[in-house]
């Protein structure tokens, strides 16, 4: 815990610093969150086909979509994950660089784990 998932689309796969995002994030979701940041676990899944809206805008350009979500044991307040995932926004913002005619839509979101969330000791 953290369990953190980034969905990204395939348009963004070479402006996106996901190791440096990755690197990152647990030192802000320690600060913000009152995370263990060693015990954050960081996964990228990349996305074929993203489509925003009906696509009309897709004449004019291509959209790229970011989705951070973040699973947290719960206890953290609205306005603390609120704050957290400005906070990731702005840091995913320093990480993803579209290339030209990409719009970037990022978003963020903090959920509670259920309380059936368990996690093994790591295998040697």
């Amino acid at each position: 815990m953290p369990q953190i998932t980034v969905d990204y689309s395939e348009e963004l796969a070479d402006t996106f610093d996901r190791r440096g995002f990755a690197l990152a994030l647990p030192a802000l979701l320690a600060e913000l969150a009152e995370a263990t940041p060693g015990a954050c676990k960081t996964r990228f899944v990349r996305t074929e086909g993203s489509v925003v809206g009906d696509g009309t805008g897709a004449a004019t350009g291509v959209d790229g979509i970011v989705h951070v979500m973040i699973g947290l044991l719960p206890g953290r307040s609205d306005r603390t994950k609120a704050r957290t995932t400005a906070a990731v926004l702005d840091l995913l913002g320093k990480h993803v660089e579209p290339a030209d005619g990409i719009r970037l839509h990022a978003s963020a979101e903090i959920r509670d784990l259920d309380a059936s969330y368990l996690k093994s000791a790591p295998q040697s």
